[in-house]
């Protein structure tokens, strides 16, 4: 396996936010939004912001012991793990929901990211040490986001007739669906080891969280990534004077709302605020808490509190109550000694609302990184980009476009033309010129005369090429196989397949060679061509 990297800019994809592309330039109108600029200085003060900021290390390490107990990981993340009690440690964090078998590749990607930033700081920081995260969104109860994988271009659904947080449901119906891609993955190299991984990772896991906990975590664990499942009551009481803050007073609300609206001049807002930012989650039940004069109640059931029964309720069971969007993000920051956080393009838009809440809360604000993106070519289609002359950057291009780019540098007759026309031009000013001599208004009549002919050389060259199109049948067939073929459903790659069709064919070398490849801080868009 060898690939080779080219680089693009982000803007030249056409598949990222105004947002997005405007934080990677560091465009004047978000520098309110942010901290610290991402870079080794913006890391250099987010560390010495963390200094003084009191995070329970104690806890964390204690839960994420727990977590691992029964994890045979490696000696490296085990080390991690113990280094976090340690003042001078910190966290690099990446968070994304517990997509089944990891779901998008971009899921990867952050991981990876995550993982060669923590390491180019401890080369940069000798006198830290960091470790890389992947903090897991297990609360999110959106199932038909999170429940299938697309494997050869079909989309392929875990059915289960569960509700509430998808972290907290049984893995029953895991061992058939992975039976059912068996097939598929098993006749590549690595498959069939692939295959006995994830039915030992997942059916022998009582539910989702802890199935994506060892799957992720034997994937990554050479590398030393801690995987942590913030549902978890020990983690959510440090959070309860913030979630009885958002209960009672709708601090969170106010402030987001604010900060939404300024941003807002300049750009689509990501998250609206609601008054109460947090779910109740019980017995197959994560719904939003909205306060009725002096109730509570709990959308879509029949379950209501008083004030001083919700208060009683989040002091005795904090693992109850679930963190949205808003809060989401507050309550990584407050268990995590975070310095960098890897996010999307819409994880970046929402973080840059929530500046003035973590400065209200005093809980430090981490350097925002955009996460890698790549474009995966294997070695079928990069030998057909060959043929059709295509470099990484005109992939990119709309298919409509492209066609009839790489018809005209095919076709013989266009290129005649082409040349024919610019003699047509050339022939119409010394007519022009001529004409001018004898009487100066007969200019117009000849800029006329060539406007004419303009056109109907132009409705030829249309005619011509759609009869070069006819002509070229079979090159047509390939643009259309490559294109379909790199950009799934008419979008990103990445934000479509899923790792395992990479992972049965080229085994634990794939991961190693997206970490080669990996930026951290200089941001272009990777093209990996296999070679």
């Amino acid at each position: 396996m060898n690939f080779t990297a080219e680089w693009i800019d982000y803007d030249s994809t056409n598949a990222f936010s105004a947002l997005a592309i405007d934080y990677l330039h560091q465009h004047t109108a978000l520098q309110p939004f942010y901290q610290h600029i991402p870079g080794l200085a913006g890391i250099g003060g987010a560390i010495e912001e963390r200094k003084v900021f009191s995070t329970d290390r104690k806890n964390l390490v204690t839960v994420l012991r727990n977590q691992y107990e029964e994890i045979t990981g490696s000696a490296k993340v085990r080390s991690n793990i113990e280094k976090l009690a340690d003042a001078s440690t910190f966290t690099v964090c990446t968070a994304h929901q517990p997509n089944l078998f990891t779901g998008y590749l971009y899921f990867i990607y952050k991981i990876v990211h995550a993982i060669k930033l923590a390491d180019e700081l401890n080369a940069a920081y000798p006198q830290y040490y960091f470790v890389p995260v992947y903090y897991m969104g297990s609360e999110d109860n959106d199932l038909e986001e999170l429940n299938h994988i697309y494997l050869n271009g079909e989309k392929i659904t875990w059915e289960t007739n569960q509700t509430g947080a998808v972290g907290r449901m049984q893995t029953r119906g895991l061992d058939a669906f992975i039976h059912r891609i068996s097939g598929e993955l098993s006749v590549l190299e690595h498959g069939q080891q692939l295959v006995e991984l994830l039915q030992s990772c997942y059916c022998r896991s009582s539910t989702v969280q802890e199935g994506t906990l060892k799957f992720v975590n034997s994937l990554f664990e050479d590398y030393g990534l801690v995987v942590l499942i913030a549902d978890n009551d020990a983690l959510k009481r440090e959070m309860t004077a913030i979630f009885e803050d958002d209960l009672l007073r709708h601090t969170p609300a106010a402030i987001v709302k604010q900060t939404a609206g300024q941003l807002a001049k300049h750009y689509h807002a990501q998250v609206n605020p609601r008054d109460i930012n947090l779910f109740y989650m019980k017995d197959g039940v994560r719904e939003r808490i909205i306060k009725n004069a002096d109730r509570f109640e709990i959308n879509n059931t029949n379950i209501l509190f008083s004030t001083d029964e919700i208060l009683k309720e989040l002091h005795r069971f904090p693992e109850r109550f679930s963190p949205n969007v808003v809060l989401r993000g507050l309550f990584q920051e407050t268990i995590l000694p975070n310095v960098a956080f890897i996010g999307g393009g819409s994880e970046i838009a929402y973080w840059l609302e929530l500046k003035e809440m973590f400065a209200h809360y005093k809980v430090p604000y981490p350097v925002l990184v955009l996460r890698n993106s790549f474009l995966v070519v294997d070695q079928k289609m990069s030998l057909l980009m060959e043929r059709l002359g295509l470099s990484a950057k005109n992939i990119f291009e709309d298919e409509a476009l492209l066609l009839n780019n790489v018809i005209k540098t095919r076709s013989t007759l266009q290129l005649t033309l082409e040349k024919e026309t610019a003699q047509s031009a050339a022939l119409y000013n010394h007519i022009k010129l001529l004409a001018s001599q004898v009487d100066t208004t007969l200019g117009e009549h000849v800029d006329a005369l060539e406007a004419k002919a303009a056109k109907g050389l132009k409705n030829l060259e249309k005619k011509m090429l759609r009869g070069e199109k006819k002509k070229h049948a079979a090159l047509t067939g390939q643009l259309r196989k490559l294109k379909s073929g790199l950009f799934p459903n008419n979008t990103l790659q990445e934000r479509v397949e899923n790792i395992l069709p990479y992972y049965a064919r080229y085994g634990k070398p794939f991961i190693d060679m997206l970490y080669e490849h990996a930026p951290t801080f200089d941001k272009k868009f990777g093209v990996l061509r296999e070679v």
